[in-house]
């Protein structure tokens, strides 16, 4: 995804000097017709591209930790000895061999890496039911982690694992061709050798026989499970609620139907002023619908970010033609419009849910697994039942920084989770320590939300959401649990390696500045 990378900065196979080249600091160039980057690594000089394979993020602008590098953009990790990739980002970076002689450093050509082997403990198949983010990484990983067994990824819906925040943001504002959205096409899958069923959900899972039936009444055997079934969109209990003129958004059919509707002049009303529905709402107003948003917040988004950024959006998004009823709940839907508690009606020619989803644990808790507020999972996401784990939106997961289980929503935290099954299926696991981050997108502005904070005692502001460049932190206890960023990419990915090191003190340094 993406357009091509301009090329910037010397021709690294001719060679820079090696004062050039310091620790931790990426150094921008290129090689061989690409995008390339040397990093210093502990005295160890690293060239990889400088592309991140996810939305071609530029990766020199980044933040070197260790021996990996952050994309500023969606903060995916990618290792600078392998390049492999951790969430968002699926696709590794090409790795170069480097040239050190006469004071000067140079490109030489592309690198293969040798591929790792599975220890021989791996099992023998892994099935995989759920074709979210979660359930995708966790294949893909095991092939790149050197997994040579059969692995069956279950994917409900057509055409099997898609790009989902693209559903709400670019593909549904008609920036983004709908080729951007499958993430993997069957080819691939081919010659992963990873067998894509879609269309065939599972319909039971027996763990003491390790079998999982599917909906067909085919069954599946499996050395380990992964339970990915994500979240359901949830419905209100009001009338008209379940009509034709209204949407749900969490497939590329619901995406595609919204689409449909969203001709310009049209009016909708979007339900729900969480993200998802704000950018539901943006993506609308690029494409000349007339919104209203309707939600009983006083303030959107507050909950999760507080007033000064909820008011900050609302702002943003009148400024383009959003208008906003809040506190009134809805009374009932009809062909029409929207009737509100209040009386007042709106009219509308179609009507978008966004209140929220609920984890799918519905075959989990036939199967008998221990289930509260999502699959109980320990800090490899093993659940309750041997040789089966749970991750993404599913998994109700230990947070090592603060004790409590969280149960979180976003697609880097889902890729993040599957990238862990795979490891720890492998037998190479760790116990979990990734900082959650999402990002959400509204017109020309982008907020990243690094760690979790369900409460706070203070929120430590600096800096102007007006100006567009801004940092909250979220303080409970004396500790912070969760920053926003505006305008502040590298910022954002320095706290969340500093959480990600548990280091507090930096923490609160970074964030208070």
């Amino acid at each position: 995804m993406g357009g091509a990378t301009e090329l910037k900065g010397p021709d690294l196979t001719l060679g820079v000097s090696a004062q050039d080249v310091v620790e931790a600091r990426p150094f921008l160039g290129h090689a061989h017709g690409e995008a390339v980057m040397m990093v210093r690594s502990s005295g160890k000089i690293l060239a990889t591209g400088a592309t991140c394979t996810h939305y071609s993020g530029p990766l020199a602008e980044g933040l070197v930790v260790g021996k990996t590098v952050r994309c500023p953009w969606h903060h995916a990790c990618f290792d600078l000895e392998t390049g492999l990739a951790a969430g968002p980002a699926l696709t590794p970076i090409p790795c170069f061999d480097v040239i050190e002689e006469n004071g000067k450093i140079r490109v030489a050509q592309k690198r293969e890496v040798a591929k790792p082997k599975a220890p021989r403990s791996a099992p023998a198949s892994v099935v995989i039911v759920g074709g979210g983010a979660a359930g995708a990484a966790c294949a893909e990983n095991l092939r790149r982690f050197g997994y040579e067994g059969t692995i069956a990824l279950i994917a409900d819906e057509p055409p099997g694992p898609v790009d989902r925040p693209n559903l709400s943001k670019d593909y549904l504002a008609g920036n983004a061709p709908e080729e951007w959205i499958p993430l993997r096409d069957e080819a691939f899958y081919r010659e992963m050798n990873i067998e894509l069923s879609v269309g065939d959900g599972a319909a039971s899972v027996d763990t003491g026989g390790r079998v999982v039936t599917l909906k067909s009444g085919k069954k599946l055997s499996y050395g380990a499970l992964l339970i990915a079934t994500g979240a359901e969109p949830r419905r209100l209990p009001i009338p008209g609620a379940d009509g034709e003129n209204v949407h749900v958004l969490r497939t590329l059919a619901d995406s595609r139907g919204i689409v449909g509707r969203a001709r310009e002049g049209a009016r909708a009303v979007v339900i729900g002023s969480s993200f998802i529905g704000l950018e539901v709402a943006a993506s609308l107003r690029t494409r000349k619908v007339e919104v209203d948003v309707v939600s009983t917040d006083k303030v959107p988004l507050a909950r999760v970010v507080g007033d000064a950024i909820g008011g900050f959006v609302r702002t943003l998004h009148e400024e383009h033609g959003v208008r906003f009823h809040l506190g009134p709940a809805p009374k009932a839907i009809s062909a029409r419009g929207v009737e509100l508690e209040d009386g007042t009606a709106l009219p509308a020619d179609f009507v978008v849910l966004g209140v929220g989803v609920a984890p799918r644990t519905q075959l989990a808790e036939a199967a008998g697994l221990r289930v509260e507020r999502g699959i109980v999972v320990d800090d490899q996401f093993r659940a309750s039942a041997d040789g089966v784990y749970a991750a993404g939106d599913v998994a109700s997961f230990p947070d090592f920084r603060t004790g409590s289980r969280l149960r979180i929503e976003h697609w880097q935290v889902a890729e993040r989770h599957g990238r862990a099954v795979a490891r720890a299926m492998l037998g190479i696991g760790e116990p979990y320590r990734d900082v959650p981050f999402f990002w959400s997108a509204h017109y020309d502005v982008t907020l990243n939300y690094v760690g979790h904070a369900e409460k706070w005692d203070r929120i430590i502001e600096r800096g102007s959401l007006a100006d567009r460049q801004y940092v909250a932190a979220f303080e409970h206890q004396g500790r912070i649990l969760a920053v926003v960023t505006l305008g502040e990419d590298l910022l954002s990915l320095e706290v969340e390696a500093a959480m990600s090191a548990g280091d507090d003190a930096k923490v609160k340094a970074l964030a208070i500045g």
